[in-house]
């Protein structure tokens, strides 16, 4: 069989470590050169010639990660790799993924694009922000759900008294799964923006009154909205209000205004590490469920047996 390499770039490192040890392999070798100017020059210091070539790198900002990505996987093609595999725990600039508005640019589109040309030959992620991204691209792309980590995680719970709230309408399907699974109710955040990271109204779709809410979502930035969500929940007579969101980018006030706010918990996964220690936040690793995923790719058996299903 193909001999399998493992790389990460340089911010994924900490995750991409427990990746590899999971797979029962070592991370390749690689040097990242930097001029006085910051242009940057990755090394691979070993032969990848034939090999199956797996990069592990979240393109979360700054831009530089997205940079390094491209610059590895033309690093490898060109030292004749057989196949590469770019592993994208958190794919950035998803949320651009149409034109909401004139003069705008289709950005996730773009990035689909560019990996393509710079040579991956397949893509791996988690939670899309949305799902039709897939489409962007004329490879492989295998598109995990983050469900595969929290239903297991949500099965240790009592969730009797628990109703599942999606923070807009455009998370209804991904709150649904969890209460489809769990047969339990579904309401629904309808909110409208001035600006973007600005939430300017919100109201409630559904009873919460003395329910265990829990706000499912892939990507919580600013915190804005879920913290909005949760004042409002809680106002309807929610006795409590948990979230869960895949992708902490945690930028802005988001740490200030997770502290403030009347939730009592975040749970997310470690696609992008956290910037600071928080005690409302909790981290379930991703780790096993990539390394799985990598193993599964490379010996061509399914991945969807890796999902949870309802």
């Amino acid at each position: 069989m193909t001999e399998v390499k493992l790389f990460s770039g340089t911010q994924s490192q900490y995750l991409a470590e427990k990746v590899a040890d999971y797979y029962g392999y070592s991370l390749g070798d690689k040097t990242l050169l930097k001029f006085s100017d910051g242009e940057m020059q990755p090394i691979i210091n070993e032969s990848v010639r034939g090999a199956y070539v797996f990069f592990i790198q979240s393109t979360f900002a700054p831009a530089d990660n997205l940079l390094e990505l491209l610059l590895l996987i033309d690093t490898a093609k060109r030292a004749s790799a057989g196949y590469i595999s770019a592993v994208i725990p958190y794919f950035g600039y998803a949320r651009q993924d149409r034109k909401d508005k004139p003069r705008v640019p289709i950005s996730a589109k773009l990035i689909a694009r560019t990996l393509e040309a710079a040579g991956a030959n397949r893509v791996m992620t988690m939670d899309f922000h949305a799902d039709q991204i897939q489409g962007f691209f004329d490879i492989p792309v295998d598109h995990l759900k983050s469900e595969a980590i929290y239903i297991p995680y949500l099965r240790k719970e009592d969730l009797s008294n628990v109703t599942f709230a999606s923070p807009d309408v455009g998370g209804v399907k991904r709150a649904r799964t969890y209460a489809k699974y769990f047969a339990r109710d579904l309401v629904i955040c309808d909110k409208y923006r001035k600006r973007a990271n600005e939430v300017a109204g919100m109201t409630v779709i559904g009873d919460v009154k003395d329910a265990d809410v829990i706000l499912v979502d892939d990507i919580v930035d600013t915190a804005g909205t879920l913290c909005r969500a949760a004042d409002i929940i809680m106002e309807k007579g929610a006795r409590s209000v948990r979230a869960m969101c895949t992708h902490p980018v945690l930028s802005g006030n988001a740490y200030e205004n997770i502290e403030k706010s009347r939730i009592a918990e975040i749970i997310v996964c470690d696609t992008i590490p956290l910037k600071q220690k928080s005690k409302k936040i909790k981290v379930l690793s991703t780790a096993k469920l990539f390394a799985r995923a990598i193993r599964n790719t490379h010996e061509n058996r399914s991945i969807s047996a890796l999902f949870v299903e309802g």
